[in-house]
């Protein structure tokens, strides 16, 4: 797989829904994993929230989202980060870098629980890069 430039929106409770909308839209194959499937929020109101949404079509659209966690301020026009994906990471470690530096790391650059390493980050400009290298499949 090449590097991918993917788009992701942040919701407030309701990212379930709304890709189940898009997939209405463009059709395509959902996959959708809660915090609970990860173990990602002690709030047990959390549970059944979408941490990641990913939506991808046979002409190759990807749209990824999430639902934006209650200790983190939710601002909608503002709830969009651009996210980088693939396998070479040399190359995405190489962006990670550039896009990190003179910016603000908000999540470090480390093994996720899904087993990718994965971190995110605000550039100079304010805009929110995530940044996810594909880690060995599983057997």
């Amino acid at each position: 797989m090449s590097t991918r430039l993917n788009p992701y929106i942040g919701f407030r409770d309701n990212a379930r829904q709304a890709l189940e909308f898009y997939r209405s839209v463009f059709g395509g194959e959902l996959q959708l994993s809660t915090f609970a499937d990860f173990g990602a929020s002690d709030d047990p109101s959390e549970a059944g929230k979408i941490m990641h949404g990913q939506l991808e079509t046979e002409n190759d659209l990807v749209l990824m989202a999430a639902d934006t966690p209650n200790e983190m301020e939710y601002m909608p026009g503002g709830n969009v980060s651009i996210s980088l994906s693939g396998e070479d990471e040399d190359e995405l470690r190489g962006y990670w870098e550039r896009l990190s530096d003179g910016g603000a790391v908000t999540v470090p650059m480390e093994k996720a629980p899904w087993g990718d390493s994965f971190g995110m980050c605000v550039d100079q400009f304010g805009v929110t890069w995530m940044v996810n290298i594909t880690g060995p499949q599983q057997q």
